[in-house]
């Protein structure tokens, strides 16, 4: 994004929030999605980026220089020091001295990074709670960069790199870079595998299964590996931001059998569709599932934002109805279907409509599709285009 114009993102607003209750920050987010970009926009009395070999063998060799460069500008200026630091995973040592100055009050950070898995290796992912806020960065989401061609998006996701790159095979070409260069290298390390071909056949199933239930012990037999190698190859890829984990929302009255095993979203459809080594010409049909997905992403992404504090799970009876997406919001239960349609009929409000009956405290569930205009299917169930995602979370 280097040389173009500046998009606004979401996130702007709550951490110019946080910054004027003077809290710092942490800000994570998966690689490309443009922390490192948004930064910019931002003037530190000190900026450090860890990408850089120099300056990251510095702090290396002695963190403790960061605590000596900081003391030395607050005695300058009288107040503290605003400092930023991107790609914090890569010196999690520095982490002891961003608290220390912290606890003293004499600076304020905002801190970057792409793993957290690193950071909690490290021992401080929690770094002084209460004055440290968690933010996170996703790939564009709509009200940032409105998506003219939804099939697109399907295909190739929404990192900022990728969706501002105009040609398609420079798009292709981008994400399987991606993939190779940062999954197939920088994860592999985080996994300390063996064996590697293990691994990046685990990513090519990753891929193929994402926003499906996950079966460690079906994987695990097609792989060859066991099923709790699988179970944290999954924890790496969320602790690397790859992937989503949603959980089932399984509190009933009635119904015994709910599922309670999670589903694992790759955090990105572009990334997705070439770890499952999938081409662009896909059918009607492929856009559904996917569809699905892209759904689920979005909510979770304004969940994140919102202030509601809401959260987004699914529900689902083996024997019975199910719901693709569920919101939370505050004890208030909105049931979402999603179906890759134009033309919504009143047969996609069914478990909808089961849902409302055993939950007092949902009111109303939505048909997420393409439809042009809101279309009422049952009492308190209408179908709504995709674009008004944010105003249901």
């Amino acid at each position: 994004m280097d040389g173009m114009e500046y998009i606004d993102r979401e996130i702007d607003a709550a951490i110019l929030r946080h910054l004027k209750r003077g809290k710092s920050i942490l800000l994570l987010g998966p690689r490309q999605t443009g922390k490192t970009t948004l930064l910019k926009k931002y003037e530190a009395d000190i900026y450090i980026s860890f990408a850089r070999i120099k300056s990251r063998q510095r702090y290396e060799i002695d963190p403790s220089l960061l605590t000596g460069e900081v003391e030395s500008l607050y005695e300058k200026k009288g107040k503290s020091v605003f400092v930023i630091i991107d790609e914090i995973q890569k010196v999690p040592e520095i982490m002891d001295a961003a608290q220390d100055l912290i606890d003293r009050k004499i600076a304020q950070f905002i801190l970057t990074g792409s793993s957290a898995r690193k950071l909690r290796r490290a021992g401080n992912i929690n770094l002084l709670p209460g004055r440290v806020v968690s933010l996170r960065l996703d790939p564009f989401i709509q009200s940032e960069y409105p998506f003219k061609d939804l099939k697109k998006v399907i295909l190739y996701g929404s990192l900022p790199s990728i969706v501002l790159q105009e040609n398609d095979d420079d798009k292709e070409i981008d994400i399987e870079s991606y993939v190779e260069t940062y999954l197939e290298e920088e994860v592999r390390l985080e996994a300390l595998v063996r064996n590697v071909g293990k691994f990046s056949r685990f990513l090519e199933y990753a891929g193929i299964e994402s926003g499906k239930i996950v079966s460690f012990r079906s994987l695990s037999q097609i792989i060859g590996v066991s099923h709790t190698t699988i179970a944290s190859y999954y924890e790496i890829l969320k602790d690397c931001l790859i992937a989503e984990r949603v959980e089932p929302y399984f509190k009933s009255k009635t119904r015994k059998k709910l599922t309670k095993s999670a589903k694992y979203l790759i955090f990105d459809l572009g990334v997705r569709r070439v770890c499952a080594r999938e081409s662009v010409s896909g059918s009607e049909n492929y856009f559904g599932p996917l569809f699905e997905q892209f759904v689920g992403l979005e909510l979770i992404r304004f969940a994140r934002l919102s202030q509601k504090r809401s959260r987004i799970y699914f529900w689902r009876d083996p024997d019975g109805p199910e719901v693709d997406w569920l919101i939370d919001r505050q004890g208030e239960l909105i049931p979402i279907e999603v179906k890759w349609s134009e033309t919504p009929k009143k047969q996609y409000a069914k478990h909808l409509i089961t849902f409302l009956s055993e939950y007092p405290e949902s009111k109303k569930g939505f048909v997420i599709c393409r439809t042009p205009t809101p279309v009422k299917l049952a009492p308190n169930i209408t179908a709504v285009n995709w674009t008004t995602i944010p105003e249901l979370v």
